[in-house]
């Protein structure tokens, strides 16, 4: 007989345990449990789904039944708000200003120093890796370490006669950055209007062709200059990338509030070094601290992308001009990352299909 379970909020625990097909990541965190109500009737739960395959809804309602089964003799109601699937045929037309790209996903950070990069170049390879048509512009001309990560740094765009500037591609990627065209060494130092003018030439003047989605690395920081190159083309949503820190967490609500002034959804927060892997026991060190930027996301109301743990390896792949996602999926910091990226896709599409998204 199941241990009855009495409120909301218990049920809510108890669907924190079923995993989103094919993740490891719960359906809470996703966004798909809407709400929950306990009436005369029984148990109601609204669950919206994603554009999904009918198995993978299907599938959640199996074990959504099961767990709630388990958790009260209630009688349990499922209902589902479906997404209405994208058309098949055709490309989509672009909604971003710049011709044949669907998506811009912006990735920010309060300050420097937080992996900011690390993670759009990874979930940009991650994307890529799933069949998608990916593009990365390196927005962070003060800095840019791009070209660093995917091992391009004797690269150079060519610029054609019409001056249309065609992207490096690596690991299914078409790049672009600032460090392409300054030697890595080289300080720049600029305004800020030559530095809005430069980013627009990057959005206008590059041939990125069909993307899927336009991954674009802001410079660190969330003041003006970030805004103002937010506000170039209509984004599909930002990112914010913290650390389990206090000090860096007060940062992701700045982030949070640049996104809103430029009216860009804000797709999540990822939490990076979240906690530390020992490379000999593979025991869990929380040495700054965890669960902090999953804390500020649901006080923000906002969605919880996933943390990634803080092991050599991510750094030494970035140095070695390989991402780890490339350089190894199967390492738990390539998981967390392609999970990320997945998570990603999950809030865009349901976006895209005009469903309301919530985060718990």
């Amino acid at each position: 007989m199941p241990s009855e379970v009495t409120t909301p909020h218990e049920l809510l625990e108890v669907l924190k345990q079923v995993k989103y097909p094919g993740f490891s990541r719960d359906i809470v965190s996703f966004g798909i449990v809407r709400d929950i109500q306990i009436g005369s009737r029984g148990v109601t739960v609204e669950l919206g789904a994603p554009a999904a395959d009918d198995a993978v809804v299907d599938q959640i309602q199996r074990d959504v039944r099961a767990a709630l089964s388990a958790a009260t003799e209630l009688p349990i109601e499922i209902a589902v708000e479906r997404a209405a699937r994208p058309a098949a045929v055709g490309p989509r037309p672009a909604k971003t200003g710049i011709p044949g790209v669907r998506s811009v996903v912006a990735v920010a950070s309060g300050k420097g120093g937080v992996g900011k990069s690390t993670v759009a170049v990874n979930v940009a390879c991650a994307l890529a890796a799933q069949g998608l048509r990916v593009g990365l512009l390196d927005a962070d001309v003060y800095g840019p370490s791009v070209p660093i990560m995917l091992g391009i740094t004797d690269d150079r765009p060519e610029v054609r006669q019409d001056r249309r500037i065609v992207p490096i591609e690596k690991y299914g990627l078409r790049a672009i950055s600032m460090g392409m065209f300054v030697g890595e060494r080289t300080p720049v130092i600029w305004r800020g209007p030559m530095v809005t003018k430069l980013i627009t030439e990057f959005f206008k003047n590059v041939e990125w062709g069909d993307l899927d989605y336009l991954i674009l690395d802001l410079p660190p920081g969330t003041g003006d200059a970030q805004l103002t190159v937010a506000q170039q083309v209509p984004l599909a949503g930002g990112v914010i990338v913290t650390t389990p820190q206090d000090v860096a967490l007060l940062d992701v609500k700045r982030g949070i509030t640049m996104f809103n002034q430029v009216q860009a959804p804000i797709l999540g927060v990822v939490e990076n070094m979240s906690f530390h892997v020992c490379s000999g026991c593979g025991r869990r060190a929380e040495i700054f601290g965890h669960g902090g930027g999953e804390a500020m996301a649901r006080e923000a109301g906002v969605p919880f992308l996933g943390a990634i743990p803080l092991v050599r390896a991510i750094r030494a792949g970035g140095d070695a001009g390989v991402p780890i996602v490339v350089a190894d999926p199967q390492h738990p910091q390539s998981r967390a990352l392609i999970e990320i990226a997945g998570a990603i896709r999950v809030q865009i599409d349901e976006r895209a299909a005009g469903m309301p998204t919530h985060s718990h």
